[in-house]
């Protein structure tokens, strides 16, 4: 990787975090702003408890069954390493936008309040402010878990996947992630912990344990090994950004935000590691 290409990569993200922190200052923390954070359009999601936890139901049972069918063509074509790792990782989020399917289709049969969809009005400009919010909050998250690891004398070690991406052996593999990454898992992931969880605990539950508690499970599900803490670095950073994607839906009333800023997000981590530039 040149040398050349790492410092300028290196720059456009020190400016990208600079152009954030001016974001958050305009959008966020200046008294003006706060007060009309005081009026959120997202409305509350007028479902039953054992609505719900069809809604949970029906993501695990799409998930497993998906699961179930990538582990056949994996045996099938004889996959290996990386190759079956993306594979159920696709299969994985798939199936939980198959329950999400499921459960909407059952769901609007019988009621008009199902999570709504993206709306194209707007999402763009929202949720790339969203991201650039995000960064200066997240960088500075994880230079302090980081520390706070190597005090405890915890190992902290890059993710799984960033080292499959940066040694990625096939142009049909890299894709396949950046497929994964940028498109299928923030479309995933927002309908299920911000569109779904979120949602639903934000007029059931004190506001504080709704941002947080689907923020964790969200942050928990991308540490790889929790016996060998593998990806553990990632989880105080994540959950102050699924933190700030909650904020982000609520503020808009849309999930589209939440998804650009994801994909964003991911995309900005790919193209930092393409660069030689440690994410």
């Amino acid at each position: 990787m040149s040398e050349h290409l790492t410092v300028v990569a290196a720059s456009l993200e020190l400016a990208l975090i600079f152009a954030g922190g001016v974001f958050l200052w305009q959008l966020v923390v200046r008294p003006a702003a706060r007060r009309r954070w005081t009026d959120a359009p997202l409305k509350a999601w007028d479902i039953t408890l054992p609505e719900f936890l069809t809604f949970l139901l029906s993501i695990m049972v799409g998930t497993l069954a998906t699961l179930y069918l990538a582990g056949g063509l994996a045996r099938y074509f004889a996959l290996r390493g990386d190759h079956r790792m993306v594979l159920n990782g696709t299969a994985a989020q798939c199936g939980m936008l198959l329950g999400i399917f499921f459960h909407r289709t059952s769901l609007l049969r019988r009621r008009t309040s199902a999570p709504t969809l993206p709306s194209r009005t707007g999402i763009l400009t929202s949720g790339g402010a969203t991201f650039l919010v995000a960064l200066p909050v997240l960088v500075a998250t994880a230079k302090g878990w980081e520390l706070f690891l190597e005090i405890c004398g915890v190992p902290v070690q890059r993710q799984d996947l960033l080292r499959m991406f940066a040694h990625a052996d096939s142009p049909g593999l890299l894709g396949s992630m950046i497929l994964l990454a940028v498109v299928i898992a923030p479309a995933t992931e927002e309908l299920v912990f911000r569109a779904g969880l979120f949602r639903y605990f934000r007029t059931r539950i004190p506001r504080v344990a709704a941002l947080l508690a689907p923020a964790l499970i969200f942050a928990s599900l991308h540490v790889e090994n929790w016996e060998t803490l593998e990806g553990f670095a990632s989880f105080a950073p994540l959950t102050v950004l699924a933190v700030v994607f909650s904020l982000a839906y609520e503020r808009t009333g849309r999930i589209g935000t939440p998804m650009v800023a994801h994909a964003l997000f991911n995309l900005n981590t790919i193209l930092l590691i393409f660069a030689g530039v440690e994410p």
